[in-house]
């Protein structure tokens, strides 16, 4: 299989999955901005080689042929709001909202994502993936009311 072709599998199955839907939406990211930073970070890594900026853009999901330099502005601009959001995080960290108990639904959601990361990873049993088909309904559920400015953040 090419490596287009796997690349661009593996960014379907990922940019599809309702965790990754849910917190992409909530994010500073767009999906073309989520999707390019996603092929500048992992695509090596798929492909088992390096690769040129104009290989990359040929990675994108679109239909259109994307230039390297659109590859570049769109990634910049990923990588700009990124930079922002851990800016935001430490800010409030500094200004102690974190010790805050309004917080703590996000420290738990953040801490069951990652317990279902680690799930994921152990290649589980079947009763095992009837324990994480609940602990992702139960993360989608959580993020989705996260999500809702009214019961989220206050």
């Amino acid at each position: 299989m090419k490596v287009k072709d796997t690349v661009q599998q593996w960014l379907k199955r990922t940019l599809e999955d309702p965790i990754v839907k849910t917190l992409a939406k909530n994010s500073h990211l767009t999906k073309t901005q989520l999707e390019t930073l996603l092929i500048d970070i992992l695509a090596e890594n798929i492909a088992g080689k390096p690769l040129k900026y104009e290989e990359k853009a040929r990675l994108r999901l679109t239909k259109t042929k994307i230039s390297r330099g659109a590859f570049n502005r769109t990634l910049r601009q990923a990588e700009e709001n990124v930079i922002k959001a851990i800016y935001t995080v430490l800010l409030l960290g500094y200004l102690g909202v974190f010790e805050s108990t309004t917080l703590d639904p996000y420290i738990e959601i953040a801490n069951k994502l990652q317990e279902y990361i680690e799930a994921h990873k152990a290649r589980p049993s079947e009763e095992q993936m009837e324990f994480l088909k609940m602990l992702r309904e139960e993360l989608e559920m959580s993020l989705k009311r996260l999500s809702n400015p009214s019961e989220g953040f206050p």
